[in-house]
């Protein structure tokens, strides 16, 4: 098993017109033992900027913190919210700085830029960026959730449909990876705000 997998998890997220979300599931594990079932792998950055982290926990814990820091910092120097394509090259870089001893986790980022279009991109632990306009996916589950995605993505969603396609893409692929799962928290990014929604999935 890889390290990336050693806790389990994952994170998608999906890029509607002028919206954007991203999900992910609530397991915490060691291996195939359950240690908890309310895990939070998604954060807010900005009001309008999200980042979900995949991958060994102690790790996400510690890129969560780092980047909070760094942003703290980026509006005190600046004045400035950080856009979300800034971002990303932060964490790009944090990434690869690192890259003798890496962070062993990998990061999704999703947002709404200045003029409403989404902004959607996901990093290997070495911070090497792929920016998508449909969808991007990591973590344990990462190939069902090409699957269900590209089967169920649709351009041009409102918030409803983004919310019970990637709702439903993602509950499908949980079940079939035995080390994600007990349910789905997803954030749904507007112009107006920031709507959070869960969902109950399998529980064992």
């Amino acid at each position: 098993m890889s390290i990336l997998e050693y806790n389990g998890g994952c994170v998608v997220a999906m890029a509607g017109k002028n919206c954007v979300a991203i999900a992910s599931d609530k397991r915490l594990g060691v291996q195939l033992s359950t240690i908890a079932m309310d895990c939070n792998r998604v954060f807010p950055m900005t009001d309008s900027l999200y980042l979900g982290l995949t991958g060994l926990h102690t790790d996400v814990t510690t890129l969560h913190n780092l980047f909070n820091f760094k942003l703290n910092l980026y509006a005190m120097r600046e004045g400035r919210t950080i856009k979300p394509t800034t971002f990303a090259s932060l964490v790009s870089s944090t990434l690869y700085e690192k890259r003798f001893g890496p962070y062993f986790a990998e990061p999704v980022i999703a947002g709404l830029q200045a003029d409403g279009t989404p902004f959607l991109c996901a990093m290997d632990l070495l911070g090497a960026m792929a920016v998508a306009d449909d969808f991007v996916v990591s973590g344990t589950c990462a190939e069902s959730l090409f699957g269900t995605c590209e089967t169920f993505f649709r351009k041009d969603m409102n918030p409803d449909e983004l919310f019970e396609t990637l709702g439903q893409s993602l509950m499908a692929a949980l079940d079939r990876d035995c080390i994600s799962g007990w349910g789905v928290d997803v954030h749904i990014i507007t112009k107006e705000g920031v709507t959070t929604k869960s969902l109950k999935a399998r529980m064992d």
